[in-house]
């Protein structure tokens, strides 16, 4: 009995990804690309530099205190 209710929720979690993968597979190729290549552009960066470069100075402005 416990192995029967083992497999059976084994096939329905195996039913559920299939489903959930299968629905990113219709995915428009051309959108997923364009959306790859926005995300790689200079604006969409910018935010994520400035705070790369604004933790830099905080990080030399705090070893130029503890010299």
């Amino acid at each position: 009995m416990i192995v029967v209710i083992s497999v059976l929720a084994i096939v329905v979690v195996a039913v559920i990804l299939g489903l959930a993968l299968r629905g990113r597979a219709d995915e428009d190729g051309v959108d997923s690309f364009r959306r790859q290549i926005d995300a790689l552009s200079s604006e969409a960066r910018k935010p994520t530099v400035d705070r790369v470069k604004s933790a830099e100075r905080d990080a030399d402005d705090d070893d130029s205190l503890n010299s």
